[in-house]
């Protein structure tokens, strides 16, 4: 007699095959995640013992087991999982052996999603050779890869647990410097100078003297050309040349890098830096103006948009705040100096104009804004006093 199949049978506990078999209170499935880390490493080992120095290709199969893997990770039960599963040390084993740079950017991008929870980032900072693998990755040519292990770095350094430790390993470790700033440099990939940029950000704001042996960091032997001389990149005008790279393209990586400049003015050696006759300040100074003047602060420009811009214009004026005071040591400062004020003076005029125009701007608010702000900036309040009597 045809009937419906049995149900499964229940564990002691009361728990079917099917719930015992689940990650967590997920459906993923703990046979499928160890079947397919046991191939992974049965495929790089098996390519290692065949051909270890030639190219590996990862087959398409594979690729999409892994990147659900990848995908999987970022709950938190599975993370919890592949760490009880010592996954990073698995991981670390196939990113040491792998000849496939899409295999190693997937593997590292795991890690990144186990990072995300405090305690698995926590245990997988712990792992001392995976901290020197992931500083080690930051010298490898493949952007994809680079990206990962940047989100990686940025992910555990922004955990309060465990920055300290990377903090540690990145001072220790000189190359990360020479690496970054090589990136700055010459990449073009916006999603990787955005990340770089995140996460230079994020070590200048924790570490202010990192921040500082990097400004006064002198050239290291991987930083020499071909003939043997020295290439000096000073941290400001890698900065500087991501920003450029990244002014049509992305708005918020802008800022991010603009933010780090305003964080170089914060100590004396990054000051002294910008102010020399010689150094990037002057660049920096040309850049940042004409992001205001031409990217920003249009006459047009509705006061919805000028709101949208605040962010990116108190980063672009801290700049130029700090670096007004280096322009006595510029030479040939006078005509950036004039054609800066003057273009930057236009929109404000404006600005100011319609305010006045539109009642929203009186002589009793302008008098009550110039009296609060008159102990710490008197130029700017005459300027603006200026402006409101016309």
């Amino acid at each position: 007699m045809d009937r419906n199949p049995s149900p499964p049978p229940e564990a002691a506990d009361g728990k079917t095959d099917g719930d015992v078999d689940a990650i967590g209170d997920t459906v993923y499935s703990k046979h499928w995640l160890f079947s397919t880390l046991t191939r992974l490493i049965n495929m790089v080992t098996e390519h290692s013992e065949v051909n270890s120095d030639g190219p590996m290709q990862l087959p398409d199969d594979d690729e999409e087991d892994l990147c659900r893997v990848w995908d999987m990770a970022m709950d938190k039960d599975v993370a919890a999982f592949l760490q009880e599963f010592k996954a990073t040390d698995i991981l670390l084993g196939v990113i040491a052996k792998s000849r496939c740079q899409r295999l190693t950017e997937v593997c590292v991008g795991i890690l990144g999603n186990i990072a995300c929870f405090p305690a698995t980032c926590l245990t997988l900072s712990q792992n001392e050779d995976l901290g020197a693998v992931l500083l080690l990755l930051l010298g490898d040519t493949d952007p994809p890869t680079l990206l990962e292990t940047c989100r990686l770095l940025l992910t555990c350094v922004s955990q309060k647990d465990v920055c300290s430790l990377w903090l540690q390993r990145i001072r220790q470790r000189t190359s990360v410097r020479s690496n970054l700033f090589f990136i700055m440099c010459s990449s073009t990939n916006t999603d990787l100078l955005e990340k770089v940029g995140e996460l230079l950000d994020k070590l200048f704001d924790l570490d202010e003297e990192l921040m500082k042996s990097w400004i006064t960091a002198q050239p290291s032997e991987e930083e020499e050309d071909d003939d043997g001389s020295q290439s000096r990149l000073d941290v400001a005008s890698c900065l500087l040349e991501a920003a450029k790279q990244l002014r049509s393209e992305s708005p918020n990586g802008l800022e991010v890098y603009l933010h780090a400049l305003q964080l170089l003015t914060t100590v004396d050696e990054g000051i002294q830096t910008l102010a020399a006759p010689d150094g990037p300040g002057k660049a920096v100074w040309n850049f940042v103006c004409d992001v205001v003047c031409e990217d920003l602060c249009q006459p047009t420009d509705l006061p919805a948009v000028l709101q949208e811009q605040k962010s990116i214009l108190v980063q672009a004026f801290a700049v130029l705040h700090a670096l007004y005071r280096c322009q006595d040591q510029w030479c040939s400062r006078s005509d950036t100096s004039k054609l800066c004020n003057s273009n930057i003076s236009r929109p404000v005029n404006d600005t100011v104009a319609d305010l006045v125009k539109n009642g929203y701007l009186t002589e009793k608010t302008a008098l009550t804004a110039a009296a609060s702000l008159a102990q710490n900036f008197r130029t700017s309040v005459s300027a603006f006093s200026k402006m409101v009597q016309v």
